[in-house]
């Protein structure tokens, strides 16, 4: 070996270097590109089902059969933006007119009822708080600062909304495109395999995403009933928020009760706490219970077994396992990533054992 071949071999490995830096910096600065592309590639495996019902079974064409989905997808996000609107419109005009010293006063003023309350049951709260002068230290006018910076993001919402749904239109219109991309990059011997793969994968995880609607509704239908029993102001917003936030496995259930039982209390400040407060809050966190019951013990199983057909156990290790590598993002994407390794490992290494063990129902 030479000096010339070694100098080449140098230069070849700093150019592969260099060019992967530089793919890892582009795909950085279009981050937000991929995030569309993501989202209306899960968009368009939710409306999957619906095209396929209305080319098959209603005889439209595949052009009619996508917009009709993608009025219903927008029908759908505008009756969300609706029950949200009058709930927004409320809250800005009261904290227009927000007196933050009254406001200061009467978050202190529930803070002693509870501590009047916690000493009557012999809880020394204040002595585990060791008199950390909390409150003192919240800057309340964060909540008028945050409006503001809300609203000056609904400009890249809207540029975000657009891009999604048009994105998803031409998914929705022409189901290879994506995989026709991706084909690209696949060697010629190994196009029958992967298409094969995508076919699979397609099909499972539009059950997958289909069924965590499923869910999300059950949730929220019970949310919204319990709380609408209890007299909870605005319940269905509510309900429909934290029913939301259980996409996100474990976490976001307990987001959710924390969100729950904390408009609760601020709904009634100035009641008295131990004579209302206290006695709903315990009602709203016992809806809250019921819900999770029905969704951990009926829900959830049913859309592992059924949609991407893994044991409970095997999907809790790979939630577990993907939320302590990527976080918040990896307790999400966590099911429908593995449930694409499986039917890749079992298109291309169908004989190893483990994967044969692994993929035996798929």
């Amino acid at each position: 070996m030479n000096s010339k071949t070694i100098s080449n071999g140098i230069l070849r490995a700093l150019a592969i270097v260099l060019g992967i830096v530089l793919t890892l910096f582009f795909l950085y600065k279009i981050q937000a590109v991929i995030v569309y592309i993501a989202i209306a590639a899960v968009i368009s495996l939710i409306g999957r089902p619906i095209v396929l019902f209305l080319r098959k079974k209603l005889k439209f064409n595949n052009t009619v059969a996508v917009i009709t989905t993608m009025a219903i997808f927008l029908g759908l996000l505008i009756g969300l933006i609706g029950l949200f609107i009058p709930l927004i419109t409320k809250q800005s005009h009261n904290l227009s007119l927000l007196d933050i010293d009254q406001l200061q006063s009467n978050i202190q003023d529930l803070y002693h009822q509870a501590l009047t309350y916690f000493e009557i049951n012999n809880i020394d709260v204040e002595k585990s708080i060791k008199e950390s002068n909390l409150l003192n230290k919240i800057d309340y006018a964060l909540i008028p600062n945050f409006l503001n910076s809300l609203a000056s993001g609904l400009g890249s919402f809207g540029i975000g909304l657009f891009s999604v749904l048009f994105i998803s239109f031409f998914f929705l219109k022409d189901s290879r495109l994506f995989e026709n991309g991706i084909m690209t990059f696949i060697p010629d011997d190994k196009e029958t395999r992967w298409s094969n793969s995508s076919t699979k994968i397609k099909d499972l995880l539009s059950r997958y995403f289909v069924g965590l609607i499923f869910q999300i509704l059950i949730l929220f239908i019970i949310y919204t009933i319990g709380l609408l029993i209890i007299g909870v102001e605005n319940a269905v917003v509510i309900a429909f928020l934290c029913a939301l936030l259980n996409l996100i496995p474990y976490v976001g259930p307990l987001v959710g009760a924390a969100l729950m039982i904390t408009l609760t209390m601020t709904s009634n400040l100035g009641a008295s706490f131990s004579e209302v407060i206290m006695p709903k809050t315990f009602w709203v966190l016992l809806v809250f219970i019921i819900g999770q019951l029905i969704d951990n013990f009926g829900s959830q199983p049913i859309i592992f077994s059924k949609s991407v057909k893994s044991h409970p156990l095997e999907i809790f290790l790979v939630i577990l396992i993907a939320g302590i590598l990527f976080g918040v993002v990896g307790l999400i994407i966590a099911v429908p990533a593995y449930t694409a390794i499986k039917v890749i490992l079992k298109e291309f290494l169908s004989e190893n054992k483990v994967v044969k063990k692994l993929t035996k129902d798929l």
